[in-house]
C-alpha cells in the first residue's frame, strides 16, 4: 500500500470516529433536556449605596459597619455587613428587588442609626448622618417617682460605698 492510500485510510478512520463521537454527544444532549434539575433564572437585584457622614460637619465616615437585613414576602434572607470605604460609601448588589431591608449603621463614638428601606427599583441610595450619643429616654420611673435621668457617657454610681475593713484579732479572748 502506498503512502497516499495509507494516509487517506487513517484520515477516514479519524473523520468517521469524530463523526460518531459527535452523533453520540448530540443524541445524549437531546435526551437530557427532559431530565435533571430545572434551571431557574436569578431574580433581579438592586444596587444599593449607603453614604455615611458625620452629622456635625458632613465629612465622610470611613470603616463604619453597614448591616443589611433583608426580608422578602415574609421570608428572612439573612444579614449582610459591609464596611464603608474612605469616602464613607458602602455598596451592595445582592438584595432582590421588592425586598424590605432593615439598614443599621454602627460606628465607634456615634449613636447607632437604623431605618427600613423598601427596595422597589434597580437602584437605591441612602445618606446617613451619624450623631454623637445623647441622653436616653426612658418610660420607667425610679424609686422616687420621677423619670430616670441618664446622661451620655460613662455612668458613675451616685455614691460609692467604701469596702469594709477586715477585722483583726488583737489578742486572746478573756
Amino acid at each position: 500500500m502506498n503512502q497516499v492510500a495509507r494516509g487517506w485510510k487513517n484520515g477516514c478512520t479519524k473523520a468517521s470516529g469524530l463523526a460518531a463521537l459527535l452523533m453520540v454527544v448530540t443524541s445524549c444532549s437531546a435526551q437530557s433536556t427532559g431530565h435533571g434539575r430545572k434551571w431557574k433564572p436569578l431574580p433581579p437585584t438592586a444596587h444599593i449605596v449607603v453614604s455615611v457622614v458625620k452629622g456635625f460637619n458632613g465629612k465622610p465616615m470611613p470603616n463604619a459597619a453597614v448591616i443589611f437585613h433583608a426580608l422578602r414576602d415574609g421570608r428572612d434572607d439573612g444579614n449582610l455587613e459591609v464596611k464603608t470605604d474612605p469616602e464613607g460609601k458602602a455598596a451592595i448588589d445582592v438584595i432582590e428587588i421588592g425586598s424590605q431591608v432593615n439598614v443599621q449603621v454602627i460606628a465607634d463614638g456615634y449613636a447607632t442609626f437604623a431605618q427600613v428601606l423598601n427596595v422597589d427599583g434597580p437602584s437605591k441610595s441612602l445618606e446617613v448622618k451619624l450623631v454623637r450619643p445623647r441622653a436616653q429616654v426612658s418610660n420607667y420611673a425610679d424609686t422616687e417617682g420621677k423619670a430616670a435621668q441618664v446622661k451620655p457617657g460613662v455612668q458613675e454610681p451616685a455614691h460609692i460605698i467604701p469596702p469594709e475593713k477586715p477585722s483583726t484579732l488583737t489578742g486572746a479572748p478573756q
